[in-house]
């Protein structure tokens, strides 16, 4: 399986996926610049280190931007979240009317399955 944050079997990336089997979303900082990053990566984007630590993220953020697709049967939410700790991640939003959805609404993550199984990483609005 791939998708945004990379192949499951890439070793660099198999804590982060271990993390969200454990409904747990950690990101990447890295050492040097002190600086967090979203997808996970080997190297910071910020300054090329390969200095980089797993953190764990308190899941919480707010709605940067999002749009609502509604041409397939069933309409969903692809947004991105500017998560506290400071990345922006592109996620799904769920478990909400998705035309009372607003930019600057407080999220919070939830841990959803795919049709594979695999946990991922999706946030909702805090009511």
């Amino acid at each position: 399986m791939t998708n945004m944050v990379g192949d499951v079997n890439f070793p660099e990336n198999q804590e982060y996926w271990e993390a969200l089997e454990k409904n747990k979303l950690l990101i990447k900082r890295c050492t040097e610049c002190k600086k967090p990053h979203h997808y996970p990566r080997a190297h910071c984007p910020f300054c090329g280190s390969a200095a980089t630590a797993w953190e764990l993220s308190s899941g919480d953020g707010e709605i940067y931007s999002f749009t609502v697709i509604e041409h397939r049967a069933v309409p969903y939410c692809l947004a991105y979240v500017t998560l506290d700790e400071g990345p922006t991640v592109m996620t799904n939003l769920v478990d909400c009317e998705l035309h009372a959805i607003e930019i600057g609404a407080r999220v919070r993550v939830v841990f959803k399955r795919d049709a594979d199984g695999r946990a991922l990483a999706m946030f909702t609005p805090v009511q």
